[in-house]
């Protein structure tokens, strides 16, 4: 008899056991499937919307140039090394100019002799002196002094290009700058044009150039403030304002996308480096309030002109049409179908 007791008692125990594990997987799935409703549904509101408009670029600068030679030559001087900071119309560096001042005596020389020999066969071929010539004779003199005048045209500007580049044997810069390349370090080597470049950028002009789309470029203009972010440091927020819209597109891009010139508060300048990516954020309108839902949730009928979406009505989805207005961002403003504590779910 209390054998049979016992077992009874053990098989009520086992059997609520049983029972409050089943109200826990039942509780917890009712729970995961309330959740998971949750993602899928969304409660109307009124919400203080604000458009932003956000545009990627770099940095670059309005003054850098590069400075080479116009000729070959011996490298005698190089005034400059990478980092240094050099002023406006500092020189640079300087070719041998004994070569080149040599070259311009013997093209001085070159010169003198056409123009004797102009002046002898003008006086040899003066036509308006001599009578009785004929027509091919007065012709053949008329070539020869054409020809004489051809050489001493060439002699002078032979004599020009080699001034020109007894000037340009010495470099100086037109900018003051950072010295951020230099191709031939050391003086004494013999270089062409190309082997010989010295880049100098002013970081004081640099500014954030960000590029826009036609559809957005038409969002801002002059004057247009924003927050620039720098990849290199997300932490650090930037005010900067919009100083000039390029009129033309630019080259070279799969889409029509123009340059947005944005100068900006350089508290960063010590930092910062030419080339450096980053994103700029602009508000496009002031906040107001408005009834809106996630865009996400909006459909359109196969007539393609009605929207609508689904109220869940007690747990049952209702379809119904709505009229909306400004799409900010990924809301789209309500004006008419649903009300502030609708509930809409997809």
């Amino acid at each position: 008899m209390i054998n049979v007791i016992k077992n009874k008692v053990l098989l009520f125990i086992s059997f609520v056991f049983l029972a409050l594990i089943a109200i826990f997987i039942y509780q917890r799935i009712a729970s995961e499937q309330s959740m998971v409703r949750g993602e899928k549904s969304y409660t109307v509101k009124k919400q203080l919307i604000k458009e932003t408009l956000a545009l990627s670029g770099e940095l670059d600068a309005e003054e850098k140039i590069t400075l080479r030679f116009q000729s070959s030559g011996l490298l005698t001087w190089v005034g400059v090394k990478e980092g240094d900071y050099v002023k406006k119309y500092q020189g640079i560096a300087s070719q041998d100019k004994q070569e080149l001042e040599k070259n311009l005596k013997k093209y001085l020389n070159s010169y003198m002799k056409s123009r004797w020999d102009f002046e002898t066969k003008r006086d040899e071929n003066d036509i308006k002196n001599i009578g009785g010539l004929s027509q091919d004779l007065r012709e053949a003199a008329i070539r020869t002094l054409d020809k004489a005048q051809f050489d001493l045209d060439n002699a002078v500007l032979d004599v020009e290009l080699k001034d020109i580049a007894l000037k340009y044997a010495y470099l100086y810069s037109p900018i003051e700058g950072i010295v951020t390349k230099v191709d031939s370090p050391f003086a004494g080597v013999y270089i062409t044009p190309t082997q010989a470049e010295f880049e100098i950028i002013n970081p004081k002009t640099i500014y954030f150039s960000a590029t826009a789309d036609q559809t957005d470029v038409i969002k801002i203009e002059p004057g247009t403030t924003g927050k620039i972010t720098f990849d290199s440091y997300p932490d650090e927020k930037i005010d900067g304002t919009v100083d000039k819209i390029s009129f033309s597109p630019i080259t070279g891009e799969t889409g029509t996308v123009y340059e947005v010139k944005i100068n900006f508060n350089k508290k960063l300048n010590d930092k910062l480096r030419l080339a450096m990516t980053g994103d700029v954020e602009f508000e496009i309108s002031q906040g107001k309030e408005m009834l809106v839902v996630p865009s996400n949730f909006i459909k359109v009928d196969s007539n393609k002109t009605d929207k609508y979406v689904f109220r869940d009505i007690n747990g049952k989805k209702v379809k119904t049409v709505i009229k909306t207005g400004e799409v900010i961002n990924s809301e789209t403003e309500v004006i008419s179908g649903l009300v502030e504590g609708d509930r809409i779910t997809n």
